[in-house]
């Protein structure tokens, strides 16, 4: 039974998964992080799921990155340990087979964003900030923050963040292409839903293909991931979802989709 994460069925084919830790801004202890791998491990396994929506508990963090306190009384290889672990885990999240949403729904720093950057779509509140502000603390980001965002908002805007340790406020993330929609803080938990639903609307199969086909596709050259797009297009070919949707667009009736 997990202690410090909340995970619940928001809507059909849709899991909304919280970090709950608002007294620590949602920050990754350790504990947190063990806990979030059994809980990845279970739902990347579940057929039934289409959407995933990842947010904080509380309305002030999403989550405010490493536990510095818990850091505090690491020896040097603990720590190299632990930021493994957090990686790990953050790709782990990246590569969930089905859509995931990050609800930004507060302060979003180091550790924090990296989780947020990992998900496919990220929606904030009008009152968050956000920011890879390690080298103000003598480090790195080190879960994929220096890839993921350069990747997102382009290298020169990336390196001016991370070197300048600049958080930015929601209106700016929002400019900037870090976040795809802002939303007042009192229903940022709605919309997100909202557009969780819509994409579990579609059909299963499909929706992890095209994920497939986005990211693997996005590390290569562009003939690389013309192939890459065939083979997860041809992987849709024979399901009965694929003939369900041409009957449904026939009868004009809304599609019933089985992940077959």
């Amino acid at each position: 039974m997990s202690e410090l994460l909340i995970l619940e069925k928001a809507a059909d084919h849709t899991m909304k998964l919280t970090l709950d830790r608002p007294d620590a801004a949602n920050a990754l202890s350790k504990q947190l992080l063990y806990e979030l791998n059994e809980v990845l491990w279970e739902l990347e396994r579940n057929k039934d799921i289409r959407a995933l929506i990842v947010t904080g508990s509380g309305e002030k963090a999403f989550c405010a990155g490493a536990d510095l306190k818990e850091r505090k009384g690491m020896t040097e290889e603990q720590v190299v340990e632990t930021v493994s672990l957090i990686g790990d885990t953050i790709k782990r999240l990246e590569r969930m087979p089905f859509p995931t949403i990050a609800a930004i729904n507060g302060v979003a720093f180091g550790g924090g964003l990296e989780m947020a950057l990992a998900c496919d779509i990220r929606v904030c509140a009008d009152t968050s900030k956000m920011g890879l502000t390690e080298t103000s603390l003598g480090i790195i980001p080190g879960a994929g923050g220096t890839q993921r965002l350069a990747k997102l908002i382009g290298i020169g805007k990336a390196k001016e963040l991370i070197f300048s340790a600049r958080p930015v406020a929601s209106q700016e993330a929002l400019e900037i292409g870090l976040v795809e929609y802002m939303y007042e803080s009192n229903v940022l938990q709605e919309k997100s839903l909202s557009l969780a639903k819509r994409i579990a609307g579609n059909a299963p199969i499909a929706l992890r293909q095209a994920k497939k086909a986005i990211h693997n596709g996005f590390q290569t050259d562009i003939e690389t991931g013309l192939q890459i797009e065939k083979l997860c297009y041809q992987a849709t070919i024979p399901t009965k979802d694929r003939l369900e949707g041409l009957q449904a667009f026939k009868e004009k009736r809304k599609p019933i989709y089985r992940g077959e």
